[in-house]
């Protein structure tokens, strides 16, 4: 069973069922919490607070996928590493250029898990519902980023069957914003806690 653990902020790793490790938007967390090895890392944005990829412990074959890979020429790309798939998806906000920003939808061990970036209400967003979604992580610090009340309209629009806030301001409770966040189906996870995902 895939796991996904939460470092803080914008950070996330997901573990595969075979072991395989990948990091997303790593800045976050404690030393520890990146010493397993990259088998994968995955950057939304070139912004500090995402992109510190030499905290992450490396296998020599790591593949590291920025937005740079991602989109290029406007397009969106999609990449299969050894069977997990990623979808590039659109990412902006008047914070953010759409041309320097992405997330991420990754299907490992046929669980999907969309990882929203720094991002507001994008027009790809109306699509995902269709896409049957199993994990959606929103950012939520209503200054950067959407705020809570959006992460919810955004929830509610792609209807992933489980939604978690995270990045919100660096001064508030990841918990107690996210328990008074009205998102259907939602997760609430605290920095340094890891979940089975099915």
């Amino acid at each position: 069973m895939p796991k996904l653990f939460y470092q803080g902020h914008g950070s996330f790793r997901l573990t595969a069922d075979d072991g395989r490790i990948i990091y997303i938007d790593p800045y976050k967390g404690t030393d520890e919490s990146y010493s397993l090895p990259a088998d994968l890392i995955l950057v939304t944005h070139q912004h500090h607070d995402h992109n510190q990829i030499d905290r992450c412990a490396k296998n020599p074959d790591c593949r590291i996928i920025t937005n740079e890979e991602a989109l290029t020429g406007g397009k969106h790309n999609h990449f299969n590493v050894g069977g997990i798939v990623i979808h590039a998806v659109q990412a902006s906000n008047k914070n953010h250029d759409p041309a320097q920003c992405v997330g991420y939808i990754i299907t490992l061990d046929s669980v999907k898990i969309y990882a929203s970036g720094d991002t507001s209400r994008t027009d790809q967003m109306e699509r995902f519902a269709g896409l049957e979604i199993d994990y959606a992580l929103f950012p939520g610090d209503g200054k950067y980023n959407m705020g809570p009340e959006e992460a919810a309209e955004c929830a509610r629009l792609i209807k992933a069957k489980n939604n978690i806030l995270i990045h919100v301001k660096p001064d508030e409770s990841v918990l107690e914003i996210a328990e008074g966040w009205d998102a259907p189906n939602k997760l609430i996870l605290e920095p340094g806690q890891e979940i089975n995902l099915k």
